[in-house]
């Protein structure tokens, strides 16, 4: 059988690795190797400084004292007896929605596994979802993957609510507007912190996002494509490339 790598951002001993394992067990050879505590929020970072630690917690599952991305980077650029022909990242506990995609380790994992050419899907969930229908779930987009691919530089970002799964929606990403989001407070010596992320968020442009599927109780599929190009306001400010360079010579 093919080689299908899993991580996550929650830590290799998470509810949600375990279940997406068990989901995943009869569609691929399963390889796990995930960051040995949590690494929630951590984005796209790479470990560059120092040597990275992989120890096996049992066979075919490995932490590492990394983040995800360095866990993919591990396994599809030679950890593994061959190269994997998918990247899993998940399940996350927590949602990663519209804009927080940006902040996820859990869909930044996935993001690398697209960036080494690996075809690779994000999966996460409400809090207080059921874990084992959330691996069921992923496990029918895993395998429509396997069979149809992915465009080139995609990933799938999947979220699932926390009720019963009315159906999948492919949707795309919401944006979320945060208010009060700094919080200032004083340690008992007197000395000024803050808090980020304190704040309540709101949702806007519901209709057609990821949000709004999870929202109606629908899983929500959103194909997510690391050209960050704006290719309209490239074409528009083609126009300045003569007055620039005439002021830069």
């Amino acid at each position: 059988m093919s080689i299908l790598l899993l991580t996550n951002d929650d830590g290799v001993h998470a509810t949600g690795l375990a279940a997406l394992a068990r989901a995943l067990a009869d569609v691929g050879d399963v390889y796990v190797i995930a960051p040995e505590r949590e690494q929630s929020a951590c984005g796209h970072a790479l470990t560059l400084h120092r040597p990275l630690r992989v120890v096996e917690v049992r066979e075919r599952w490995w932490a590492v004292n990394g983040t995800p991305s360095d866990c993919v980077n591990l396994g599809v650029l030679g950890f593994l007896p061959e190269r994997a022909v998918m990247v899993v990242s998940g399940i996350n506990h927590g949602s990663n929605l519209g804009d927080d995609v940006t902040y996820s380790g859990t869909v930044s994992a996935a993001m690398e596994g697209t960036l080494l050419g690996v075809p690779s899907l994000a999966v996460s969930l409400v809090e207080g979802g059921d874990f084992e229908l959330a691996g069921r779930v992923a496990r029918l987009v895993a395998m429509r993957v396997l069979v149809h691919g992915l465009p080139r530089k995609t990933l799938l970002n999947l979220n699932l609510p926390a009720a019963a799964v009315r159906g999948v929606r492919v949707t795309r990403l919401g944006h979320r507007v945060y208010s009060d989001k700094i919080v200032e407070q004083t340690d008992p010596r007197g000395r000024t912190h803050y808090w980020i992320g304190a704040g309540s968020p709101r949702w806007e442009e519901l209709d057609g996002t990821d949000i709004g599927a999870i929202h109606e109780g629908y899983a929500a599929l959103t194909p997510l494509h690391l050209d960050l190009t704006n290719h309209r306001a490239a074409a528009e400010m083609s126009g300045w490339e003569p007055s620039l360079t005439a002021q830069v010579l």
